[in-house]
């Protein structure tokens, strides 16, 4: 796969990013169909043959067995680490360490060393607040980024789920103060979901940010004929509450997309990320299985016709927002620990 650069960066990544939220024991993490180590090595070898350098995990996935898997699939194949590029990401502070007094700078240099530890290197090439924080100033956020910048423990920094005025103002505040600006952006954005164009796409543009799209396939629902039944499928609550308000309009888009990959005799998940590159995303997919990684393969050399690309975008209708942009809020707390608040706590190991 050809490398492009990640935004204005120096950093060269493939076209598209492997993501890793399906790696881990299913015991561990809220998704019973993740994988285990040894499901999982075959899948991060074939992405890592065909090119694909780029890998996305968090300590959210599986309780930290994502990032542990990565690190550990690194070492065993030998890869040298400057070649390979490691997104993983950080949550705000939790209600109690708030209470508890813990700094912004003491909670990020906490979660990153955790992270470091479980994926067996010496720096994060992205590091990514994970959604936006409304406890804590941003200058507060962005000098403590900064200061593991300069020491070399993260190249880069994102942000994920948030508004394009968060965004402008973050990257505003860090110019004016000589800090390191967030250089990508990985919001929700696929074909049946593209609020993120009103905005946010523009902003990104303005600031030459990335834009690496989280639920490229839609939990799956662009990857596959809605007759076909997956393991995922059946179990993933979380995309269904995503999608099921908007299915019947989304549906039309789905059926479109089909068309135009039995016309192209490719798969739907190579039309789906296609679209996303031909929009200058660099779109984050996951696979269960080693073979979805062709369809990844196929979909970087694919070129989508100008007519192939209205037919896709002309069915499109406005959407609410749905999942953690849906849900983390000003006065929300998504991040409370208390029994009684269980509901918004999964948005937390939801991406």
């Amino acid at each position: 796969m050809r490398k492009r650069k990640l935004g204005t960066t120096d950093t060269m990544v493939s076209p598209i990013c492997l993501g890793c939220m399906g790696f881990g024991e299913p015991e561990h993490g809220q998704h019973q169909w993740t994988l285990d180590y040894e499901q999982t090595y075959p899948i991060l070898k074939k992405a890592w043959e065909a090119g694909i350098n780029f890998f996305d995990t968090a300590p959210a996935y599986s309780n930290g067995d994502s990032e542990t898997f990565i690190g550990r699939f690194i070492k065993e194949e030998k890869i040298d680490r400057k070649e390979i590029v490691i997104a993983t990401k950080f949550f705000p502070r939790t209600i109690e360490e708030i209470e508890q007094s813990v700094s912004m700078a003491e909670h990020i240099e906490k979660n990153l060393n955790a992270s470091l530890q479980r994926l067996d290197t010496d720096y994060i090439d992205l590091y990514i607040l994970h959604m936006w924080d409304y406890n804590t100033p941003i200058e507060q956020t962005l000098e403590a980024l900064h200061d593991l910048v300069k020491k070399g423990r993260i190249h880069h920094i994102g942000i994920s789920n948030s508004y394009a005025w968060q965004v402008a103002m973050a990257n505003t505040i860090a110019a004016d103060h000589g800090w390191s600006p967030f250089v990508s952006i990985q919001g929700h954005y696929n074909l049946i979901f593209r609020e993120e164009e009103r905005e946010m796409i523009p902003c990104a543009q303005h600031f030459g940010m990335a834009v690496t799209p989280y639920s490229s396939l839609a939990g799956g629902k662009l990857a596959r004929s809605f007759s076909v039944d997956t393991k995922r499928k059946e179990l993933d609550k979380y995309a269904r509450f995503k999608y099921e308000k908007s299915a019947k309009a989304d549906q039309k888009i789905i059926d479109r997309e089909q068309e135009i990959a039995e016309e192209l005799n490719v798969s739907m998940t190579a039309i789906a990320l296609a679209w996303l590159m031909h929009k200058g995303a660099i779109p984050i997919a996951g696979a269960t299985r080693a073979q979805q990684i062709d369809a990844m393969e196929t979909a970087a050399g694919l070129t989508l016709s100008r007519s192939q690309i209205e037919r896709l975008d002309e069915l499109y209708v406005p959407h609410a927002l749905v999942g953690v942009m849906a849900q983390n809020k000003p006065g929300s707390s998504p991040f409370a620990s208390t029994k009684t608040d269980m509901k918004k706590k999964d948005v937390r190991s939801a991406y």
